[in-house]
């Protein structure tokens, strides 16, 4: 049986997100997206990697939420294993939800660790993604 976010492809690919990445998932608890979470691995082929992952990744998937701590540290700690010209997805609870992060505290965080937001997009009914990358002229 497909997933709500199964059925979504433009919204993984709004994000970067092809089959066959592997993808570093960071920040999960049990309050995350499992329909969303269910629906990448389908696209993916193959189970989202964990924190002791020590391979390059395509993807970071970050859920964050305001009271996790410093975002700016999470970001550039995120970037450590991070193929270049790959992409960092910050996926936060939504206006209004528990734990909601403004949109100008994700993107004044991303400047700071060195990145920019390149889209924002819903990833089920309480979160939202937003891509980040290395701006064009600090990619390698």
């Amino acid at each position: 049986m497909s997933t709500p976010a199964a059925g979504k492809p433009a919204k993984f690919a709004k994000l970067g997100l092809v089959p066959g990445q592997v993808v570093l998932e960071l920040g999960y608890d049990e309050d995350v997206d499992q329909d969303f979470r269910s629906g990448l691995e389908s696209l993916l082929g193959t189970e989202l990697e964990y924190d002791d992952y020590t391979g390059v990744a395509d993807a970071v998937l970050l859920w964050w939420r305001s009271d996790d701590g410093d975002l700016v540290d999470a970001l550039v700690d995120s970037l450590t294993n991070l193929a270049d010209g790959a992409g960092v997805i910050v996926v936060t609870p939504k206006a209004g939800r528990v734990g909601e992060v403004d949109a100008a505290d994700i993107e004044e965080s991303a400047v700071t660790a060195g990145l920019h937001a390149t889209a924002t997009v819903s990833v089920g009914p309480d979160w939202s993604a937003t891509r980040l990358l290395a701006p064009k002229g600090a990619r390698r």
